[in-house]
């Protein structure tokens, strides 16, 4: 149960990332995935565009580096498909899945107090907010064609 749970969760929080990847439904490439996430949160988070330039790259790195976490924990996961697989080794994935999760959350911590010198901790929050939307719903219209719509406008 532990196992399952950790990869919902896992997967929830990188499925647009294997969007942009072109691993589900129509294929985007990570720049077009990427200027639709911005555009989509520049306008919901009310960005000028000194502040966009200012925080996207620094946004995009962040994403980046947390990829590179996940993957870990992925890399971690598929190891234990063996069924000849230990319940030590099972406690080691988990152990470095758990460990790849709590360094993701300290990165945004770190980008968090980056971020605030860019931008007011208002503005941070409608990023945010802007960014769970944004993927929800991409899930959204994914689940409801099968195929990538763009987020629909709300407010």
């Amino acid at each position: 149960m532990k196992k399952f749970v950790v990869l919902c969760a896992l997967a929830w929080g990188f499925m647009p990332l294997l969007w942009a990847a072109g691993g589900v439904g129509q294929r985007l490439s990570k720049e077009e995935f990427r200027a639709k996430q911005q555009a989509y949160i520049v306008e919901k988070a009310g960005l000028t565009e000194q502040e966009a330039a200012a925080f996207f790259p620094l946004y995009f790195e962040l994403q980046d580096r947390k990829k590179e976490l996940n993957d870990e924990a992925w890399k971690l996961m598929r190891q234990g498909k063996d069924e000849n697989t230990s319940e030590k080794q099972y406690e080691e994935i988990m152990e470095g899945v758990y460990d790849a999760r709590i360094s993701a959350n300290r990165l945004e911590k770190t980008y968090f107090e980056k971020f605030k010198k860019i931008l007011s901790c208002k503005k941070i929050y409608l990023v945010q907010k802007a960014e769970m939307r944004f993927h929800r719903d991409m899930l959204k219209g994914m689940h409801r064609d099968g195929r990538h719509k763009p987020p629909r406008d709300k407010k």
